[in-house]
């Protein structure tokens, strides 16, 4: 059973920048997409940034040029990279997994079999 924990979460000031880590386990080698995902409060989930298990990376147009999401094969982390955060950053974060090839629409949380708890982050004014 594929198990993610996501770690980074935190209050930080507009402009500020944080790291999000998944933390995948419980498969072998196989060849995966991740993604991450956020949640404001009241508001619906948003594929935001996804890799494939060539390297290959998606983002959704609000977080592009400000977030990168990488990938440690080695130690099996995936990185959110968040930077010149704003106020409407502010969600819950959570990353994703499918072992799967090709995915239609990477951004999207259908395509996803394994999720994790999620990270809050809150960027104040």
């Amino acid at each position: 059973q594929v198990q993610l924990v996501e770690s980074g979460g935190d209050s930080v000031q507009a402009g500020g920048s944080l790291r999000l880590s998944c933390a995948a386990s419980g498969y072998t080698d196989a060849y995966f997409y991740m993604a991450w995902f956020r949640q404001p409060t009241g508001k619906e989930r948003e594929g935001i940034a996804s890799i494939d298990g060539d390297g290959t990376t998606n983002y959704a147009d609000s977080v592009k040029g400000r977030f990168t999401i990488s990938q440690d094969n080695a130690k099996k982390i995936t990185y959110l990279q968040m930077d010149s955060l704003q106020p409407e950053d502010t969600a819950m974060y959570s990353c994703a997994a499918v072992i799967a090839y090709g995915l239609r629409s990477p951004l999207s949380q259908s395509e996803y079999k394994y999720w994790g708890q999620g990270t809050q982050v809150t960027v104040s004014s």
